[in-house]
């Protein structure tokens, strides 16, 4: 794509009273067909209601348009061309691309964590857990209890980030709430962060309602029903509320995916968002081959009852569960490893769900929705996802993914050991020493 010209070249009257506008947008970069379709089709040139209203929300800088919108034009049958802002990640300010199409969020709610990885960020995740336990119960983090409460925690942020760069929010509670109180609480945050930045998280619900949510906050905390023990009802209350948000113009997070048949159902919900989450199913993967391993190589059943247990503590099954037949549990295991393809190039990594997520999303018919692959650690969920993402497969999907992670988990990644061994030689060399 060869730019040869600015829109300013194409020689059209600004609209009175806009110019404060226009001049934003007079030295966006024209390709030579768009400067040929675009020449001497209007006379006048001007901005829509919205591009006023996001100028007018982030109090931008004069010249500039902000970062988290594209710029489109539109030429109106009265010869008038006219610039708007679509509320898009993948844009830096004044129009311009971010350096790749792979975006990149934080899991944070540490504004002092935040600051430094800003600028590199397009979105920010946060929920009850990040917002309280990590950040403002924590003395070491909130640093001076400067930090009261989460509203508090989520203005400092919006500060922070500025104008670019989503914030995703979890519901405090989407079991004891009514859906007209949950859509208050949703109005809260647009109203916090702005209806451009805020993004509401609402997560899969699987057999957990509002009678037996308490089973997971009290006593021994442990749920009486297994995961798939489920009621159509509650199964789907996720999915309504993401879609009863949707109809009223939030954008939605549509958090707790694991498995990859949650995906084309999460899609239903027409989110912003989907989620893929890797960490602990892969570790729990691992756990259970072993376990299954052991057996097969001993034929000692000791280790069928470890794998009983580490089920029942894992959530697969529940405490009643404990007499279940060690067959059956066996079964149960095997299966679960045959799906997540744990013993074949698709699985072993632990991005199978990753894999199936983006294709799935290539034929959905939401060209806005996302991938957020999530819940990273150790040395080698990053280089697996990075090396995924450059193959030929997925070279078109790059800009519709979103890596998230604790912001020190990222930064480990932007080193080397040769950066000290280097670094040593350099300084050593800049003090005059050999």
């Amino acid at each position: 794509m060869q730019i040869v010209s600015k829109i300013r070249n194409l020689g059209l009257k600004v609209i009175g009273g806009e110019e404060k506008y226009v001049n934003r947008i007079l030295d966006l970069d024209l390709t030579s067909g768009e400067f040929r379709n675009l020449s001497g089709m209007a006379d006048h040139i001007g901005v829509t209601k919205e591009f006023k209203k996001v100028i007018d929300t982030f109090k931008v800088p004069a010249g500039e348009t902000p970062a988290g919108f594209e710029i489109l034009l539109e030429l109106s049958s009265d010869k008038v061309l006219r610039a708007d802002l679509k509320r898009n990640i993948s844009y830096d300010k004044n129009g311009k691309k971010r350096p790749t199409n792979l975006l990149f969020s934080a899991d944070s709610a540490n504004p002092y964590e935040i600051k430094p990885i800003s600028k590199i960020i397009a979105n920010l995740t946060c929920n009850p857990g990040i917002i309280y336990d990590r950040f403002i119960n924590d003395p070491k983090e909130n640093v001076g209890n400067r930090f009261k409460n989460r509203d508090e925690v989520l203005a400092e942020i919006g500060n922070i980030l500025g104008p670019g760069c989503d914030i995703s929010v979890e519901l405090n509670d989407p079991f004891g709430k009514s859906d007209s109180q949950i859509l208050e609480e949703a109005i809260h945050f647009r109203e916090l962060l702005s209806e451009y930045r805020v993004v509401i998280k609402v997560p899969h619900t699987g057999p957990v309602n509002s009678d037996n949510v308490k089973e997971l906050t009290t006593g021994d905390k442990r749920f009486s029903r297994r995961y798939d023990d489920v009621s159509t009802a509650d199964a789907f209350r996720g999915h309504d509320l993401a879609l009863m948000l949707y109809e009223h113009g939030f954008r939605v997070n549509f958090t707790l995916m694991f498995e990859e048949p949650q995906t084309q159902l999460a899609l239903q919900a027409r989110p912003y968002f989907i989620n893929t989450f890797i960490r602990q199913r892969l570790v729990q993967t691992k756990r259970m081959a072993e376990l299954v391993r052991k057996y097969y190589d001993s034929g000692d059943t000791c280790h069928l009852d470890d794998l009983r247990s580490y089920m029942i503590d894992t959530d697969y099954y529940t405490d009643k569960d404990i007499q279940t037949d060690l067959s059956s549990v066996l079964d149960k295991a095997e299966i679960i490893l045959r799906q997540r393809h744990f013993y074949d190039e698709e699985g072993e990594d632990g991005l199978d769900s990753v894999r199936h997520s983006l294709r799935v999303l290539r034929q959905a018919n939401l060209p806005d929705t996302r991938l957020i692959i999530c819940s990273m650690s150790g040395d080698h969920n990053y280089y697996d996802i990075d090396r995924l993402l450059a193959q030929d497969e997925f070279s078109d999907m790059q800009g519709r993914v979103v890596i998230t992670a604790e912001p020190n988990y990222l930064a480990r990644f932007t080193s080397a050991n040769q950066v000290v061994s280097y670094q040593r030689r350099f300084m050593n060399a800049a003090l005059g020493q050999k």
